[in-house]
């Protein structure tokens, strides 16, 4: 099971955003749902009855998205971390892996809101690969297809949003 108290960097924005889809989903969220799963049910036979079982659905994917936030917001740290050139969650990064360049943050997706830009966890192989690293630095991990995959980190900076 994934270890869910991890604290995880978070913009100010994203932060604020991911507050409001709580507060969303805890109150008008959850009322809208079981206004639904009523009108099911007054229908008749929950059996055979797709709506309610459409709804019931889309409740539990709606508590899962509640436990989800709950936790993340309860362990952000927001704000943004030392512009000190060193990869840690919430630096944009640049660099060179094998041979392509790329720029990306290193955190939670959620940082990342519904722009295009490339977020890359803490704790996926590339991320464990430069954490800690510093601008200049040539690292290399090993991919899940078994690749040895160089990194030369270019540029490391503090994302701001």
């Amino acid at each position: 099971m994934a270890d869910t108290t991890a604290e995880t960097w978070l913009t100010q924005e994203a932060f604020d955003r991911l507050t409001s889809e709580l507060e969303h989903l805890s109150g008008q969220g959850r009322a809208e749902i079981a206004h639904k799963i009523e009108l099911a049910r007054e229908e008749g036979d929950l059996k055979e009855n797709g709506g309610y079982h459409a709804a019931k659905e889309e409740q539990g994917k709606i508590e899962a998205r509640i436990r989800q936030l709950t936790s993340l917001l309860r362990n952000a740290n927001v704000g943004n971390p030392p512009d000190d050139g060193v990869v840690e969650p919430g630096m944009l990064v640049t660099a060179k892996i094998s041979g392509e360049k790329s720029t990306f943050v290193v955190g939670s997706r959620e940082i990342a809101g519904d722009s295009d830009l490339d977020v890359y966890s803490e704790k996926s192989p590339l991320g464990m690969a430069i954490m800690g690293h510093k601008e200049g630095d040539t690292v290399s991990y090993t991919a899940p297809n078994g690749k040895e995959i160089s990194v030369e980190l270019l540029s490391v900076k503090t994302y701001s949003f």
